[in-house]
């Protein structure tokens, strides 16, 4: 069974003890960086000539009819799937969106007493790249997560990518990309694919923004092409946190710690309480319940590497260890959460009370589980409506409001040695001002 850390915050070495249990680097590997800049450079001089060639080697399997996978193809497969999965799709595809129309920006503006106009203008981006992992697992809910929103601010072309090793095309992966209407699907992965959205090929469109998770090849590629195209984020390894008043079944507690810990031997779970007895019930399940969870060497290297069983004086230092942490996930498993939550300044979702177990954000609440990790939530948000929408400043000056602005303008450009932008706006001041 895990051997997981226990800490304590009245101990000496409480701080020392919780950096290093944060002190996870997102440090790019030298040898994955050199491989990915070499198939970056291919991709942009050859074209579909490298990709096909990438696919191969990579994914081994012949590329004879082309790297397109049709849309009848995805929709046949969303009639292929069992009757259970289909309506489970449809399902959390219906509640994704609801949500996400919620988030939509609208343009506004006002006009100012001399008829100044200011405001925002709100568009959505052309071309949109998603992509999605192939290879160990297959994600639909990722296809959902991320196509949707996209749909839902107006994005008028939605690109896929998706790996298929040994020919393997995934129905489930096609079928979420059929329900949530994505535009064209490509059966390709890797550095070669983010590259191809990047920069374009003959046959893959070049796209303005790539979202979607991947291996370290992918996120070194989003890390490079980054600028030449907007990315949604370069995720770490999943986390979660609970804070729990110790009332909650420990078998509960314990299975939530799985549901990240499964993920990889890097996913962090961790467990806050000022309970000490409910920690130690908490462990006693965990041992109990491991052995049946058929991913059970992934979870115990997590747990054992990453995890942490951490006992605080009271829920108020609970709150801020979890603000301190700024976690991916954050189970607020008390009785009265919402409180709770008003204290929270950093975590990407938050989950409130006993029966809501983070698994049910990661495929049918609503709110996306793209989320931000490593402690970014303490600068970043979940991907949503907004990532896939643009804003551009409305400014339509009066002949009284360039007069009036014009001579602020003036002042503060000869101010700075710019002559032509104070000329710029004098030429527009009305002598009788």
């Amino acid at each position: 069974m895990p051997d997981i850390k226990r800490i304590d915050s009245t101990d000496p070495g409480f701080d020392a003890a919780l950096h290093d249990l944060l002190d996870w680097e997102q440090s790019a590997d030298i040898a994955v960086e050199s491989v990915v800049r070499e198939i970056i450079a291919d991709v942009r001089t050859r074209g579909d000539a490298a990709l096909i060639e990438y696919t191969e080697r990579f994914d081994r399997r012949s590329v004879r009819d082309g790297l397109e996978i049709s849309l009848s193809a995805c929709a046949d497969a969303a009639g292929r799937i069992p009757d259970d999965q289909r309506a489970a799709l449809e399902t959390a595809a219906a509640r994704v969106r609801s949500y996400a129309e919620h988030q939509k920006i609208e343009s506004w503006s006002y006009t100012e007493a001399d008829g100044t106009l200011l405001g925002q203008q709100v568009t959505p981006m052309d071309r949109v790249g998603l992509y999605v992992p192939g290879g160990k697992a297959a994600y639909p809910s990722s296809v959902l997560m991320n196509a949707i929103p996209a749909k839902v601010a107006g994005v008028k072309e939605l690109i896929m990518v998706v790996p298929t090793p040994e020919g393997q095309v995934n129905d489930m992966v096609l079928a979420a990309a059929h329900i949530a209407a994505v535009d064209r699907v490509f059966a390709v992965g890797g550095a070669q694919a983010v590259a191809a959205l990047a920069y374009g090929t003959e046959t893959i469109p070049a796209v303005d923004k790539i979202v979607g998770p991947g291996n370290a090849y992918v996120a070194s590629a989003k890390r490079m092409v980054f600028g030449k195209v907007g990315i949604d984020m370069i995720a770490g390894p999943s986390e979660i946190l609970v804070i729990c008043d110790g009332a909650t079944d420990p078998d509960w507690i314990a299975v939530d710690l799985f549901s990240q810990a499964e993920h990889d031997e890097d996913a962090q779970s961790i467990l806050v309480s000022p309970d000490g007895d409910f920690l130690d019930r908490v462990a006693d399940s965990i041992d109990r319940l491991l052995p049946d969870m058929p991913r059970a060497e992934i979870i115990a290297a997590s747990l054992r590497g990453q995890g942490a069983l951490i006992k605080v004086r009271d829920m108020d230092e609970a709150v801020a260890v979890a603000n301190r942490i700024a976690p991916e996930h954050l189970e607020l498993s008390v009785e009265d959460p919402r409180p709770v939550a008003a204290q929270i300044r950093h975590a990407g979702a938050i989950f409130m009370g006993r029966y809501t177990a983070e698994a049910l954000g990661d495929y049918c609440a609503g709110p996306n589980h793209v989320l931000p990790t490593s402690s970014t939530a303490r600068f970043s948000s979940p991907l949503g409506v907004y990532d896939f929408q643009k804003r551009s400043s409305l400014i339509q000056c009066s002949a009284e409001g360039a007069s009036v602005l014009g001579r602020t303008a003036a002042v503060l450009a000869h101010g700075e040695g710019l002559t032509a932008h104070a000329r710029s706006a004098e030429l527009r001041i009305r002598e009788e001002d």
